[in-house]
Formats: C-alpha cells, structure tokens, sequence
C-alpha cells in the first residue's frame, strides 16, 4: 500500500512539474501520403489549439525522427528547438520529418520543387485540419521556406494552408532554387518574413530581401519583420547563428504567434 501510494506520488510529481514548466505532451504521427510512401511528424500541441503551425526544418530536411520523439538529425534547427515555444503561444506545432522514401541521403536536397514533396505536405495539411477547425499554417526556415513556399504557390483552398511564415529564407542560390524565383504571385494568403538583419549566411543576405517582398504583390497582407540581436556562433549558415536566431527564439516565436492569430 505504502510503495503504491510512493509511485502515486511521484506520478503526480512529475505531472506537475511538466505542468509548472509550462511543457506540453509531445506525440509521433505517422500518416500515409503516396503510394507505399508515409510522413513521419512530431506534434506537440495545447489542449485548445488557435492555430496549427506546420513547420520545415533546413538544411537537408533528414530528421530521422524516431519512434519515441528524438532525433536523428536537427534537433538544433531553429523551428525544432522552438517546438515548445510555438506550443507556449498557443500553437499546434506539426514538426515535420522526410518522407519514408527520403530517409537516406540526400534526403529534401532536390526534392523540396517535386510534385511528390507538394502531395506529402498536402496530406500534412489535411491531417491538421481533422484535427481541429482552426488555420493551418506553413511555417519554413531556410531550406525549408523553399518547400513552404514552392507548396504554398501549388495548394490552395482547402487543401492549401491558410497563411504562410518563412524566415531565414533562401533569397539566392544557383544550386537548387531560390524563393524569389518561386511564381509567388499565386500566393493570395497572408504572408510574414522574418529575416535578421545581420544574417551571414551567402543565401540569405538581407540586403537581397526586397527581391521576396516585391514579389508578394497578391498577398492580402504581408510583413516584414528584421530581426536584431542574439548571439552568433559557428557557420553562419547553421542553426546557432543569428542566421537561426540563436538568443532570440523566443522574440521571434512570440511575433510570428501574434501575427497569425491577428484578425
């Protein structure tokens, strides 16, 4: 009776310590989108979700997510490791992996302006919406607001999401593509840029930013936010350079939260 009443005790411990920290229960979903193909997601979300931020890791996109929530590869991306910030706003936060047919390199690199990575995301986009009846969103950083974008150009409706946030964004390259050179004409949904303003990655100068806000001229609102401050470290093309808003996650989480749930 004792031991019960000890393990009892500790449960309930642990519960209120989570809760206290304000972290929410995470959950791996897997869903079907092509044929024989699946797409692995880590979801954390509060009760009552406002909104559902869908987001797309850089770099080469491979999280390796396993069965029981940990990652292979990029839990320090930016938009990762600010999961439970997006929660805190009163987001779902859909974490989104490669597909089961890209789990070996070279993993999202040239795939992310396929026809086939637009239906993976499309299925992303139509589980969310069965899971609350609230907007869905696509949130990219770096390599990732290549497949938010190029997605958000082709999905509309219902099946597209209704809002789109890109930071960090790919505004040159002559390997793969550039978001600038995306037909974003097409987008007619609400559009927020985030982009430091001392960003020293060679594909995302921020002097080159006018050529992706020009381009927004369907938009029926769009932003941009520059982002200063924080703390730059290593290549700053990865994930705790200011090129990931390392020291101001929480900043930048708090604004993109405040402006999808603007009315």
């Amino acid at each position: 009776m004792l031991k019960t009443m000890k393990i009892a005790i500790s449960l309930w411990l642990i519960g209120w310590s989570a809760q206290a920290r304000g972290q929410v229960a995470e959950k791996v979903v897997d869903i079907a989108t092509r044929p024989n193909v699946t797409q692995r997601m880590l979801v954390i979300s509060p009760k009552s979700p406002k909104a559902v931020a869908i987001v797309l890791a850089g770099g080469h996109g491979g999280l390796q997510i396993t069965a029981d929530g940990s990652f292979g590869w990029g839990k320090g991306n930016f938009l990762v490791r600010s999961r439970q910030l997006f929660a805190e706003q009163g987001l779902m936060a859909v974490v989104v992996d490669a597909p089961s047919d890209r789990q070996s390199p070279p993993f999202l690199s040239g795939f992310r302006g396929t026809r086939e990575h637009v239906m993976d995301l499309k299925a992303v986009i139509a589980w969310a919406r069965k899971q609350t009846d609230v907007p869905v969103w696509l949130i990219g950083t770096s390599r990732g607001t290549e497949s938010a974008a190029y997605a958000a150009t082709y999905l509309t409706g219902h099946d597209g999401p209704d809002g789109l946030v890109l930071t960090s964004t790919i505004l040159t390259d002559s390997k793969e593509f550039s978001v600038p050179a995306l037909q974003l004409d097409r987008l007619r949904i609400p559009v927020l840029v985030v982009h430091h303003v001392d960003d020293g990655c060679s594909h995302c100068p921020y002097a080159s930013i006018s050529k992706l806000m020009d381009k927004l001229v369907n938009a029926p609102k769009k932003e941009l936010f520059p982002m200063k401050g924080g703390v730059s470290q290593g290549d700053p093309c990865e994930a705790f350079s200011h090129h990931g808003f390392n020291g101001v996650e929480s900043q930048v989480v708090k604004k993109i939260g405040t402006w999808m749930l603007q009315k």
